[in-house]
């Protein structure tokens, strides 16, 4: 054992909120599309969030909290009772495993196709159609242009948002990450390139940001803001949200910093390429609430990655992506500086089992 490494403050404890973790490795949402063709989880699912009960936190997979906002095909739902009763095992076996797991809440806007969503339509802030084919059951097709969603349709998605938290929440779940991120719907409306409303949700920064408050918001409202969180990733310039003029990436951001920062919020993760940068530490110092901090796919994140994260930018946890998904054990292996399964990208999103739950446990004689 490396006994610099495992003294680093990587594998001491935090806490998010009121939840206490026992180190501060956390595994980054990754879609997996296993869960049953209406979204309710099974027993694969169980195993391979369980073994990674290791984690100081496991963010779910994006969750879809009612089928309109559904993005892929065997995405996991959270909108029925047999949903709720299928994650409730699943939570009971990592907690019986020792570890803390939070669900992602995520409406995918306009990624998305009416075969997925149910309704006949998909939405968004504007009529404007994703640049990228979106995966149907016959093959990719072109994305279809979305219904923008009126004023009084906004509040009903932000109820949608309340109702999936709540039922995360019946299902054991030690709290919830809202989805802000990677292109879907509330970062639709937080991107110029997505949002081009002119009524109170678009045009200036502090609109655009207005509907990610009114979301967060209203969870932590209703389920504590000690058990809400937020993920984020501007400028990360994926599925057509795009943001590259840095000044109005700064108003946006830090109004919506500065309209969350009283609630107390239970952790922000924040996805960005620089995150020692001026935009993410600002953003730090305006939320108030821990952060997890994550480079994204532009860095690699290994252990001395994750270390620099602690020592120079702040984070109070890291999240990890690929390593965590072949690596069911990685804190271990990274206490022990041992070697490291290399994760399989054909099997990311197909597979059943292989690629999944099979990533060996490091053994030792």
């Amino acid at each position: 054992m490396n006994a610099h490494d495992a003294a680093h403050p990587l594998f001491s404890p935090a806490e998010l909120g009121e939840l206490r973790l026992s180190n501060r490795l956390a595994m980054a949402p990754l879609t997996r599309i296993r869960a049953q063709t209406n979204g309710t989880p099974n027993d694969l699912m169980k195993e391979y969030y369980a073994q990674r009960s290791s984690f100081g936190l496991i963010i779910t997979e994006g969750t879809w909290p009612i089928q309109e906002g559904r993005t892929w095909g065997r995405q996991p739902g959270i909108e029925t009772e047999e949903h709720v009763d299928a994650w409730r095992e699943i939570t009971d076996e990592v907690h019986d495993r020792g570890g803390r797991i939070v669900m992602q809440i995520m409406h995918g806007g306009r990624i998305s196709h009416p075969e997925l969503s149910g309704t006949g339509r998909i939405v968004a802030p504007s009529a404007i159609a994703s640049p990228n084919p979106i995966r149907i059951s016959t093959g990719k097709v072109a994305a279809p242009v979305p219904h923008a969603l009126t004023a009084e349709e906004i509040q009903e998605v932000i109820e949608q948002f309340v109702a999936g938290a709540r039922n995360a929440m019946a299902a054991g779940m030690d709290g919830v990450q809202v989805h802000g991120a990677n292109g879907y719907l509330i970062h639709e409306f937080l991107a110029p390139t997505t949002n081009t409303r002119t009524d109170a949700y678009g045009g200036s920064p502090e609109n655009r940001a207005r509907f990610a408050i009114e979301v967060v918001t209203a969870v932590a409202e209703a389920i504590g803001a000690e058990n809400t969180g937020l993920r984020l990733s501007p400028e990360h310039n994926i599925q057509g949200a795009v943001e590259e003029d840095r000044e109005d990436v700064l108003a946006t951001y830090l109004a919506l910093a500065q309209g969350l920062a009283g609630l107390g919020l239970a952790h922000v993760e924040i996805v960005h390429h620089e995150p020692e940068g001026e935009l993410v530490q600002r953003l730090r110092e305006e939320l108030g609430a821990p952060v997890i901090l994550n480079t994204g796919f532009s860095r690699f994140v290994d252990r001395e990655a994750a270390e620099e994260l602690v020592d120079k930018a702040g984070a109070d946890v890291v999240s990890v992506g690929r390593l965590a998904l072949a690596n069911p054990d990685l804190v271990k292996r990274w206490r022990e500086d041992a070697p490291l399964n290399e994760p399989n990208q054909a099997t990311f999103y197909v597979g059943e089992e292989k690629g999944y739950t099979d990533y060996p446990a490091l053994q030792r004689s």
